[in-house]
């Protein structure tokens, strides 16, 4: 049983260092009754160029959300109080990285100096630049880095075209993988729904 304990314990460790935090940025603007009683929506239908499994997707992401907020999906737009519309895109933005090397530096250290031994580097002399202690030229490597700006927008409208709530998530991450991140954006959108309009807040979820 002890040694049992002992693998759970490290089973849990290493499941929860799997675990990494979305941070997004959420602003919602609502006119959100106190008294909703009727909330059976109907997704309002993205362009025909959007309408791709990926959205799809996502959009059952926002269906599992509204439930958990007793909205109830209805079987047709004649039938739903409320419409509700998503809308999310990426951009790549990638980002020039320069980063000084120096060929001959083989870290700090204890070498023999004037007046006994001195702590600092060996003497190295590159290329491109200069060595921070000696004075001589250092390579320059450089390489691009990539920054994923995303954003996801909800809306929620009467089937009069009384606008109720609108949330934009934004969220910018190293992740290439959208669907490793939409999760966690969608759950910032519904974060204590209705919220407060108009005040921007930042909200951090955990994804495995």
């Amino acid at each position: 049983m002890r040694y049992l304990a002992i693998f759970m314990t490290a089973l849990t460790v290493l499941l929860t260092g799997c675990a990494t935090t979305i941070r997004s940025d959420v602003t919602v603007f609502h006119d959100w009754p106190a008294q909703q009683h009727d909330k059976s929506y109907v997704f309002v239908a993205p362009p025909a160029e959007e309408d791709t499994l990926e959205y799809r997707s996502y959009q059952n992401l926002v269906r599992a959300e509204l439930a958990k907020h007793g909205f109830g999906e209805a079987s047709g737009p004649n039938s739903a109080k409320l419409r509700v519309t998503m809308r999310f895109g990426t951009v790549d933005v990638p980002e020039r990285v320069l980063q000084a090397t120096d060929p001959f530096w083989y870290g700090p250290g204890y070498w023999p100096g004037r007046y006994g031994y001195r702590y600092g580097a060996w003497p190295g002399y590159g290329r491109f630049g200069y060595s921070p202690f000696w004075g001589g030229p250092m390579e320059v490597e450089e390489s691009v880095r990539h920054k994923f700006e995303r954003e996801l927008r909800v809306t929620i409208n009467e089937n009069t075209g009384k606008k109720l709530y609108d949330v934009t998530v934004h969220s910018t991450s190293g992740k290439r993988a959208t669907p490793q991140v939409m999760p966690a954006m969608v759950a910032s959108a519904f974060a204590d729904f209705p919220g407060r309009s108009g005040v921007p807040r930042q909200v951090e979820i955990q994804v495995q």
